[in-house]
């Protein structure tokens, strides 16, 4: 179990990134979801010992994380939303030297690690090619590749389908289910799809602040029965959750205890409803739960 308590992080010029931050977190597929902004990636950046915060404290197990992050490194992979790579050196060495970096010493296991990891992120045709020259979905499936070398218990991943098409989105879908079961997986992400799909717990980020943590069936849970659809919009548009379009054609997403227009049907609630709600409509001091 990742814990965080009073978690507090204030740039130079005096942005509050995060602002007592308190969550517990347990094994299995976590998603921290937020807006761009909102404080994902220097929540990140802390967990992975990279920065520092100003106050709070952070354990990982029984790992006092901000006065042992050689610890914690140990079992630690992490995908940053951005990262460079050796201009000159090729997937598979860059992945020998991430090994070697991660303690990984014996040839035969970076060989091993190496080659499945590569087979694992359908890399392996282009083991050879230097990393620099990949596209943005490869270099991102390279990235995955590093943060998974050594089968660390604590697996931070930033942003992790950016770039992905279709097909490696769900692919990579499929790995890290498979992989949770004994792993912290946190998934940073502001696609609530990737969310509800893959994480059983979820935890919402805003202005540096925790808005809303739990299981993602008891964030959903108080507004069923609330929850409409329509193709056109309210009158009363202080109901109107979400606007989205399907097949060109507009689609809100409506809170209401009553039908809130002719044309409105009711509809199962989404995490995506509880998101905009917590994001928006929750200003509304008239909106609780």
């Amino acid at each position: 179990m990742l814990s965080i308590n009073n978690l507090c992080v204030t740039y130079a010029d005096g942005t509050q990134a995060l602002r007592d931050i308190n969550l517990q977190l347990p094994t299995g597929m976590v998603g921290l979801l937020g807006p761009n902004g909102a404080g994902k990636s220097t929540l990140m950046r802390t967990l992975a010992c990279l920065q520092t915060p100003d106050k709070g404290q952070i354990h990982f197990g029984d790992i006092d994380t901000l006065k042992q992050p050689m610890a914690l490194r140990s079992q630690l992979g992490y995908l940053p939303q951005y990262f460079g790579v050796y201009p000159h050196m090729s997937c598979y060495a860059m992945l020998l030297h991430m090994a070697i970096l991660k303690g990984i010493n014996d040839k035969a296991q970076q060989q091993q690690q190496i080659e499945t990891l590569l087979e694992l992120t359908n890399l392996s045709s282009v083991a050879n090619k230097n990393v620099a020259t990949f596209s943005g979905g490869m270099r991102q499936r390279f990235g995955i590749a590093q943060a998974l070398l050594g089968d660390p218990h604590l697996l931070i991943m930033d942003e992790p389908t950016a770039g992905l098409d279709p097909a490696e989105r769900e692919r990579l879908h499929a790995l890290l289910v498979n992989i949770s079961k004994d792993k912290l997986i946190l998934l940073s992400t502001h696609i609530v799809e990737d969310i509800e799909n893959l994480c059983p717990f979820v935890a919402l980020i805003n202005t540096g602040r925790i808005v809303e943590s739990g299981k993602v069936q008891s964030l959903i849970a108080p507004l069923q029965g609330r929850i409409w659809q329509s193709p056109v919009r309210p009158a009363d548009s202080s109901t109107v959750l979400s606007e989205s379009y399907r097949f060109g054609l507009p689609v809100y997403r409506l809170l209401s205890e009553l039908q809130p227009c002719d044309e409105a049907i009711p509809v199962v609630a989404s995490l995506q409803d509880r998101y905009f709600f917590e994001l928006s409509h929750k200003a509304n001091a008239n909106d609780v739960l």
